[in-house]
């Protein structure tokens, strides 16, 4: 096999570097006062049309009323306080209605009332019942520990979802048992270690196209509570903007990444090393995601890393992978920056059917996008998509999702402060509680920033981080769960204006996995073309509503391909507008889970 390369030569400009950075690096000299994809403002503010979704917190009415217990909420002693957790979308007893899972920590006092994971039930009625203590997914006494990402998958084809949850300490595989209860088989499946690990993004792929799902679980950095450097202004690493913060990433070392096979027997093997999963070095790994880059049917990673260059793991299509991030454009700015990756959304936000990439990073940093051009090479396109005006928070979930069902997908994006002191010192410049971002895609490649017109769900101000989409009340628009810390969760109801359309797909695999993970879908309609894959893990250390959803606008009607993860391509021709479409591998539609 090839060896996965490093590189980390990026303070090298190289001859190939330059000639495959230098189309974005001098895209902004095109625009008023040539601008660089660091900076706010100086692009001429778009108007966004009249009619467009309203989003509004409905977490508290829908009984989501528990606060979510993460470090203390004035003060962060070490890294692993600071970066928190995703949270999750499934249907996880099969009734056809989103339920909602949230991670939760503690802190470094120990374990208050409240704190660990939550499960909420959706009655199906806009409510939420808190089944936490009888799902088995809460953390045990003693085992409350610092929660980091969910991933979502079957992983033994048995029809129910399970959970595959990260952490500082010890992992978790949870089995859903088809009864509203889980089992965690972490030990039993052979994915128990007995090092306290740093983990982080998660998501279950089927690498090797056998029908069974691995995983794919990514590490930030290696750190021991108990002997690691504190905040002091005179150290490196353990200071911004003159204040004491906690210390890193910088100067933490770097932490292996892994790859488990399933055996197909409920168990898994470490293929880490044979795979060339275990040579990647050199970035601090949050955010996984896995689809096809290069569409050649064969799923490929992507890993946001913080402050160093992401990962893109092309699939060799012989259980091995090669890192060819910085060969293809997307492992740095397109000024040939490291970034602060955190999370990471896909989506076809052009429509040109290929998977394009949204990044969030750092203070200072505008939000990445990166155009696919097909063949798994990317532009970064931030600065002629209109995203480089915005720029003044650390930025965490993402998504690239159809919002207002107008055809075109839309970015929604999660902020908050990851510095306390620093807050403390500077209220202004570094706010504790930031809003969420709102881009509205207006075709052609641009995006708009929405604002007060979007709903009092967008503007309102809290310290988020993980953001799952998915439509929770099953009326046809994507809605936003987001993990707030230490206070209660935000689930923003999208109220999207009447008039357009939309259809939604759910995949049953029969020889590819059972949740039909890593299938690619191809919608036609009103003259456009868009396509999704069936993800895991994404976002921020969250997981999506597995349905996928397209909006129509004025189209009644589209056409379907799905290629599905064993290779069939199967088609539904003229599939009527405003419903869920239940597709079954080699089978075609059949009756699916209650929807309305």
């Amino acid at each position: 096999m090839a060896p996965i390369r490093n590189n980390r030569e990026t303070s090298l400009w190289t001859r190939r570097r330059l000639l495959r950075t230098a189309p974005a690096a001098l895209a902004p000299a095109l625009l008023p006062g040539g601008l660089s994809s660091g900076l706010r403002a100086a692009v001429p503010a778009q108007k966004a049309a009249p009619a467009f979704s309203r989003f509004v917190d409905v977490a508290r009415a829908a009984g989501l009323t528990s606060t979510i217990v993460y470090g203390e909420p004035d003060s962060c002693t070490y890294i692993v306080e600071s970066m928190a957790t995703g949270c999750a979308f499934f249907d996880y007893d099969n009734d056809g209605w989103m339920d909602i899972f949230i991670l939760g920590g503690r802190t470094l006092k120990g374990t208050p009332p409240g704190s660990g994971n939550r499960l909420y039930h959706n009655n199906r009625d806009g409510t939420f019942t808190d089944v936490t203590a009888k799902s088995g997914l809460a953390d045990r006494d003693g085992e409350q520990g610092w929660a980091q990402g969910v991933c979502a998958g079957d992983y033994n084809n048995d029809g129910w979802e399970d959970l595959f949850l990260t952490y500082y300490g010890q992992n978790r595989l949870y089995r859903n048992n088809g009864d509203g209860t889980f089992t965690n088989v972490t030990a039993e499946a052979g994915l128990l270690h007995p090092q306290t690990r740093y983990s982080t993004g998660c998501t279950f792929v089927d690498y090797n196209r056998d029908g069974h799902l691995d995983l794919f679980v990514s590490n930030y950095l290696e750190i021991d509570m108990a002997t690691a450097p504190k905040p002091a202004v005179d150290v490196p690493n353990c200071n911004y903007a003159g204040v004491a913060v906690f210390c890193g990433p910088r100067g933490l070392p770097y932490a292996q990444q892994y790859l488990y096979r399933n055996n197909g027997d409920g168990t898994f093997t470490d293929v880490s090393g044979e795979s060339g999963i275990a040579a990647l070095n050199g970035s601090y790994c949050l955010t996984a995601v896995s689809f096809d880059a290069d569409e050649d049917g064969w799923p490929d990673i992507f890993v946001a890393c913080d402050m160093t260059p992401s990962f893109l793991l092309m699939n060799n299509r012989n259980g091995t992978f090669r890192e060819e991030a910085l060969l293809r454009g997307i492992a740095l700015s397109g000024e040939g920056q490291e970034m602060g990756g955190m999370g990471a959304g896909v989506g076809d936000y052009n429509l040109d059917g290929h998977t394009d990439i949204v990044r969030t990073h750092f203070y200072n940093q505008a939000t990445g996008l990166y155009r696919n051009n097909g063949k798994g090479n990317f532009d970064d396109v931030t600065v002629q998509a209109g995203l480089n005006k915005e720029t003044r928070y650390v930025c965490y979930g993402a998504g690239i999702v159809d919002l207002d069902n107008d055809g075109w997908p839309d970015i929604l994006i999660t902020s908050g402060a990851l510095y306390p002191e620093a807050a403390r010192a500077n209220a202004t410049l570094f706010p504790v509680r930031t809003p969420r971002l709102l881009f509205r895609n207006q075709g052609g490649g641009i995006f708009v920033e929405m604002g007060a017109e979007a709903g009092p769900g967008i503007e309102a101000a809290h310290c988020s981080r993980g953001a799952a989409f998915g439509d929770f009340d099953n009326d046809g628009d994507m809605d936003v769960l987001i993990m707030n810390l230490n206070e209660p969760p935000t689930l923003l109801r999208n109220d999207a204006p009447a008039g357009s359309h939309w259809i939604k797909v759910r995949l049953e695999g029969v020889k590819s996995n059972r949740s039909a993970i890593g299938a690619r879908v191809v919608v036609r309609y009103g003259g456009k073309v868009q396509v999704q894959e069936v993800t895991s893990g994404c976002s921020f250390l969250s997981s999506n509503d597995p349905r996928l959803h397209f909006g129509l606008g004025e189209a009644a009607n589209a056409d379907i391909e799905v290629r599905w993860p064993s290779g069939l391509v199967e088609h539904v021709r003229s599939a009527a507008a405003n419903q869920l479409l239940t597709l079954r591998e080699g089978v075609g539609q059949v009756k699916g889970r209650p929807f309305r």
